[in-house]
């Protein structure tokens, strides 16, 4: 009986062996390949195509997040804010680890109905914690731009995560051990869309212009890393040159038009035309659904390069996560285009910042989890069979306000683009592992320099004048001015 036995697990050994063994075949080039087999499994929703004695896996990663957001108690002078649903995202990405040491992904975004590029990279993974990484895909420099955002606590990320990088054509190296972890990379253009893919090639048509390039590096302890808890400390730094894809030198070039300052300066030859350009900071204070960005630095005209740093700390312990960070962005001016532009208020740099706190806590005994390899915060575990109940506050303010005020806090040189402060609340449910429902409200607190274009030059109400009149300029409103409202939105997301 033993022999038989033995003898039936041989030869179940054997298919199984001769079953997984490369068989050559022909592809449609008439090129002869090796054929292996592949096991097709659901893990946790997601299909999973996999060989396991070959390394070879490969998965789809789809998401759709549905948006609707209602907007009152705005005061009576500010411009409407149109009540909205929308689809946030509806990604699809394929991803594949090729073996021991390489791994590819292509994820796309068809919200808009034309596919738009988001993460394109090849990644060499063959050595343990280590990762190179070239193509497109997010710089590692702020935890919330990093964490995916199916992984949010709240629908949107703060305010001042505008000013944090986000994806770029690359070449990026990280280390990655359990106390510590480390990033460097090289950065060129956003390749997101046809028009900045446009830009960046006609710019290098007409003007033989460089993309600009992007130096960014980040430093990350973790005293405390396990699966009930993790301490986090970060720090990263960027020095980044204009790019081509985030610019419109049209707009510009109608600016030195219409200029006779400028126009007279490039006749002395004190500086030439693509000198000119520049940038602009600014963000979106509630969801993608009110389109309006009233924190708005206006453009900064003759932008030479800029400089960008973010701390941060966070943790988590079993249900409870904390995160807080503080991040400032600096436009560095060309001092030759500054003094003709802006005469006597000149400047020779130009600092937005801002920072946020938030916590959430999952109520019926679900986990946190932490991401070594990526040093960010990934998918809950849910407390109960029908899920669990998560509850999260945040406070944020940005600040784009670098100018010179009076006793009375009239201004007197400098940029405005205006200051936002933001009390949320959020309640997100689980019903399912692939599925999250999420609300939250929020309370918008800006000042009158809030006004989408900044100085006088506003695109939205923020005031009424001496008059009594709806007015744009804030150097006129009388009183506090500011669009100050209320939010109360609603997520729907899938993930498979």
């Amino acid at each position: 009986m033993k022999k038989l036995l033995l003898s039936l697990a041989l030869v179940c050994f054997g298919v199984s062996a001769y079953a997984q063994a490369p068989e050559k075949s022909v592809n449609q080039y008439g090129q002869e390949v090796e054929s292996l087999p592949v096991d097709a499994t659901v893990q946790d929703g997601i299909l999973v195509f996999q060989n396991k004695e070959a390394n070879y896996k490969m998965w789809f990663d789809v998401r759709v997040q549905a948006d609707a957001a209602v907007f009152f108690g705005a005061p009576g002078y500010a411009d409407k804010i149109g009540n909205g649903m929308s689809i946030r995202r509806a990604r699809f990405a394929v991803k594949a680890q090729l073996g021991k040491n390489w791994a590819g992904e292509l994820d796309t975004d068809w919200t808009s109905g034309v596919p738009e590029i988001k993460d394109a990279f090849v990644a060499f993974n063959g050595v343990k914690g280590l990762e190179i990484k070239a193509g497109n895909f997010k710089e590692n420099f702020s935890i919330q731009r990093n964490t995916t955002s199916r992984y949010l606590v709240f629908m949107e990320r703060p305010m001042v995560t505008s000013l944090a990088p986000s994806r770029h054509l690359g070449l990026n190296v990280k280390y990655s051990r359990k106390h510590f972890w480390l990033s460097a990379g090289v950065f060129g253009p956003a390749l997101k869309d046809s028009e900045a893919m446009g830009f960046m090639q006609d710019y290098n048509k007409d003007y033989g212009m460089n993309e600009g390039l992007s130096y960014t590096g980040k430093f990350v302890v973790r005293p405390i890393n396990n699966e009930d808890a993790s301490l986090h400390i970060g720090a990263a730094f960027s020095v980044r040159q204009p790019k081509t894809t985030e610019f419109k030198i049209k707009d510009f070039e109608e600016l030195i038009e219409e200029d006779e300052d400028i126009m007279a300066a490039l006749d002395e030859g004190k500086f030439n035309e693509l000198d000119v350009i520049g940038g602009a900071m600014d963000s979106r204070n509630s969801t993608d659904i009110n389109r309006k960005k009233y924190v708005n630095s206006g453009d900064l005209i003759g932008l030479d390069y800029e400089t960008a740093w973010t701390v941060e700390l966070a943790g988590h312990y079993k249900g409870l996560r904390y995160e807080a960070a503080y991040l400032s962005r600096t436009a560095h001016m060309n001092e030759a285009v500054n003094e003709v532009v802006y005469g006597d208020e000149g400047f020779k740099r130009f600092t937005g910042d801002g920072w946020y706190v938030q916590a959430s806590y999952l109520l019926f005994g679900g986990k946190q989890a932490y991401d070594a390899g990526g040093a960010k915060y990934t998918r809950t575990t849910s407390g109960r069979n029908w899920g669990d109940l998560e509850l999260a506050a945040r406070f944020q303010t940005m600040d784009l306000n670098d100018a010179k005020f009076d006793a009375n806090g009239d201004f007197l040189s400098g940029i405005t683009g205006g200051k936002a402060n933001m009390y949320e609340l959020g309640l997100n449910y689980y019903p399912h592992k692939n599925i999250k429902i999420v609300l939250n409200y929020s309370y918008i607190d800006q000042d009158k320099y809030a006004n989408g274009k900044g100085g006088d030059k506003g695109k939205f109400y923020v005031g009424y004048d001496k008059n009594g009149e709806p007015t744009k300029k804030s150097s006129a409103v009388v009183g506090k001015g500011g669009v100050d409202y209320h939010m109360l939105a609603m997520r729907f997301q899938v993930a498979f």
